[in-house]
């Protein structure tokens, strides 16, 4: 009986899926051109979802905060972007304290805020304003800048780029003088 050499169609799928998932595994250690770059991420990790009832943009204590975890999160993302040869940036962040903690934790350089970069979670009559300003900003930006750190919320990120990020993940893009920059990679938070 003659061996068949005909591989099913499974198997070759499975094959294939696997070798792309080896192929796009986490960015290298190496350090990748800066210039032109964005880095927009979501918060590091804050239990819960969403915000208490009573929450105030001025008091974190009616806020969901980062953990510890989060804190030695948003620490090793600093290290991480350093690796990646950006060690100082133009660092913007949502007026929310996880994600201002978050952006100060990096150790990029000063944090501004930008109301731009809020949540619209319970505000979605708000997303179509927001997301026009910070596309308008992306666009403004030099494609041969300083690197921008954006941290923000993952309905931000997902309205801008189709990405749901976890906690702490950060999305590459590259200035490109249009609102749509171009998607490099995912930073996975490790």
């Amino acid at each position: 009986m003659p061996i068949s050499t005909r591989v099913p169609r499974r198997t070759l799928m499975a094959l294939a899926a696997a070798l792309l998932a080896a192929l796009a595994g986490p960015l290298p250690a190496a350090a990748v051109e800066t210039a032109g770059l964005l880095v927009l991420m979501r918060h590091a990790e804050a239990p819960g979802t969403g915000d208490p009832p009573g929450f105030t943009l001025d008091d974190c204590a009616t806020q969901r905060n980062l953990s510890d975890d989060g804190r030695a999160q948003a620490k090793r993302i600093g290290e991480r972007l350093r690796q990646l040869g950006i060690a100082k940036a133009r660092v913007l962040s949502s007026q929310w304290c996880r994600c201002l903690e978050t952006a100060r934790l990096l150790e990029l350089g000063p944090v501004t805020e930008m109301s731009a970069l809020n949540s619209f979670i319970r505000r979605p009559e708000e997303e179509k304003d927001k997301i026009t300003e910070l596309r308008q900003f992306l666009a403004d930006l030099p494609r041969d800048g300083q690197p921008v750190v954006l941290v923000t919320h993952q309905v931000t990120v997902t309205a801008l780029t189709g990405i749901f990020p976890a906690s702490g993940e950060a999305v590459l893009l590259r200035a490109n003088g249009t609102p749509n920059p171009d998607q490099l990679d995912r930073l996975p938070t490790r």
